[in-house]
C-alpha cells in the first residue's frame, strides 16, 4: 500500500469518526457519562441528608459544618431561615439536578447548576471538611482537584451539546418547532 492511499484511508475514517461525533452523540455520551458516574454519587449523598421526612443532622453536618456544631447537631433547633432553606435546596438540587440531566430537560441550565453544585461542593470539602484539594499537573490523578475539573468537563460538554437527539428537551423544541 503506497502512502499516499494509507493516508486516503485514513481521511476517510477521519470523516467517518467525524460525522460521528457530532453535537448529538456529544451529548448522548456526555450525559451517559454523568449517568453511570455521577447519578448514584449524588442520590446516595442526597439520602444521607434525610431522615424520614425532614433532613438529618448528616445534611447540616455536610452542608454546614460550623452552623451543625454551633446548634450541637440537634436539627430543631437550628432556624429555618437561611439556614434549613440552604439545606433543603443543597439537598434537593443533589435529586432534582441530575434527574433532569438524566431525562435530558433544561440539560444546559441543569449543567450550570450542577457545575455550581461541584464547585460549591469543594468548597465546603476543603474548607470545613479539611480536604485537600491537591495541584494540577503532578501524576497524582485521584486528587480532588483532577476528579472535579473532570466532573465539569463532563457537565461543560452538555452546555454546548445541550440533551441532543434523545432527549425531552429536543421533543419539545421539536413540539414548538
Amino acid at each position: 500500500m503506497t502512502a499516499r492511499k494509507l493516508f486516503e484511508c485514513y481521511g476517510v475514517a477521519e470523516d467517518k469518526l467525524d460525522a460521528l461525533a457530532r453535537r448529538d452523540f456529544l451529548a448522548l455520551a456526555s450525559r451517559a457519562m454523568f449517568v453511570v458516574l455521577l447519578l448514584p454519587y449524588y442520590f446516595n449523598s442526597a439520602l444521607t441528608k434525610l431522615d424520614g421526612f425532614g433532613l438529618s443532622a448528616g445534611a447540616f453536618a455536610q452542608i454546614l459544618p460550623p452552623i451543625a456544631e454551633q446548634y450541637l447537631y440537634d436539627t430543631s433547633a437550628i432556624p429555618f431561615f437561611p439556614w434549613h432553606l440552604i439545606v433543603w435546596t443543597g439537598t434537593l438540587g443533589e435529586f432534582i439536578l441530575p434527574i433532569l440531566i438524566l431525562i435530558g430537560l433544561f440539560t444546559r441550565v441543569s449543567a450550570v447548576g450542577m457545575i455550581g453544585f461541584v464547585v460549591v461542593q469543594t468548597i465546603v470539602d476543603v474548607a470545613f471538611h479539611g480536604a485537600a484539594l491537591g495541584a494540577l499537573t503532578n501524576g497524582l490523578p485521584t486528587e480532588l482537584i483532577d476528579q472535579r475539573l473532570l466532573w465539569i468537563f463532563v457537565l461543560g460538554l452538555l452546555i454546548f451539546a445541550g440533551g441532543g437527539k434523545l432527549s425531552v428537551d429536543r421533543l419539545l423544541s421539536r413540539r414548538w418547532a
